[in-house]
Formats: C-alpha cells, structure tokens, sequence
C-alpha cells in the first residue's frame, strides 16, 4: 500500500470513535476473555505501560508495520512478538512519553521524529498485571532500526497489505509459561504468530483503519 495514501487516509481515524474491548475481545483466548470480563483491574494495583503502533515508509514507498520479537527470558512475555514499549518510569510525564522514550530505547526511532496519530483503548494484561496504554504513529522520514539488543532478539517490518488481510487471521494451539496447549486466535505475520495482548491491540487498530482505507 502506497505511503502516500495511507498517509493520507489515516488521518481520517481522529475523529472515528474506538471500537474498544469488542474489537480486542475478537482475538482474546476463551481463557483470557473469561478472565477479562469478570476481573476488577482496580484492585489489581497493575503497573503501567505505553506502546507504539509505527507505521512508515518503506525504500519503495509502501507501507510497514514495526513489530518486534522480545529477547528469551524467566518471564511471561518470553519471546512473544509486541510492539515497541515498556513500563512507566517515574520520570515520565505521561504514558506518551513512556511509549516514546521506548520506542526509541528498543529500536531507536527519536520521539521528534514520530507523529502520533491516535490514542487507542488501554488493556489489561493479568499475566504480568500490566495495563497498556497503545498509541499509533507514523514515522515519514525513516532511518535504519537499531534495536536494543539486551531485549529486543529481531525487529519485525511488516507489510500493512499483510496485518489487514484477513487470511492471516488464524487459530493456533500454544504454550506458555501460564499455560499449556491452548487454542488462541492470531495475526500470522512475517513467519510469527502473534496473538495475546499484541494481536488484541492490532485487532483494535486493524478495525479502525478498514474504516478509512
């Protein structure tokens, strides 16, 4: 998809209302959607997160997605594909700041450089007891990635053609560190299945931008 028009036509999203936990639901596991629909967050104390849903254009001018593949580690999100982002710190002055500031830790694209778009519908993750906050940017004018290397084990680019076409919609048997052999719907991109909190949040934007493009 041309940079130019998408560049165009996602403007057209700051005014559509967010179609919020029904779109997110859509590729929640039956375990998490049960989870989900009967938690009280509040008394949860989660932490708090900011990512960042970047699109930009590729040498050729059409349109990818970042993503990337988180580093192996003793946690819940162990090598899971997600946006770039990460907790709040104390310093930050709000969940913008938060996604920026990661945004350009773990893939080193500089806040000045992103155009922030539209602020999504926050998610509750129980796993890890995070809540995050998405927002979507575009990034015009890109330099090459360079990715944090402590936590980021491959930066995904994903064609927008690809994260819209409903074919790579799919259902897979998985196993985490909470569970075993669950069936979650998921985003099939680039070779990677992307589904939990991820897929939810692309799912959310996925909607949004069908309405424009």
């Amino acid at each position: 998809m041309n940079f130019k028009f998408f560049e165009q036509r996602i403007s057209k999203i700051k005014d559509l209302p967010l179609p919020g936990e029904a779109s997110q639901y859509k590729m929640a596991p039956e375990s998490r959607l049960d989870e989900l629909q009967r938690i009280n967050v509040a008394k949860k104390n989660p932490r708090k997160a900011g990512v960042m849903a970047l699109f930009y254009p590729t040498q050729g001018m059409g349109t990818n997605l970042l993503l990337i593949l988180r580093k192996t580690y003793k946690g819940v999100h162990s090598n899971q594909v997600a946006f770039p982002g990460g907790k709040a710190e104390l310093t930050d002055d709000g969940l913008l700041t938060t996604a920026l500031r990661e945004t350009y830790e773990e893939v080193g694209v500089a806040p000045k450089d992103i155009t922030v778009v539209k602020q999504i519908s926050e998610i509750f993750i129980p796993p890890s007891n995070f809540i995050v906050q998405p927002f979507i940017g575009l990034y015009r004018n890109p330099k090459p990635f360079v990715k944090q290397d402590s936590e980021v084990e491959l930066i995904l680019e994903v064609p927008v053609s690809d994260f819209l076409d409903d074919a790579l919609v799919v259902s897979k048997k998985m196993t985490t560190s909470y569970a075993v052999d669950i069936e979650v719907p998921a985003f099939e991109l680039n070779g990677y299945i992307v589904w939990g909190a991820t897929a939810m949040m692309l799912n959310e934007i996925k909607e949004l931008l069908k309405q424009v493009l």
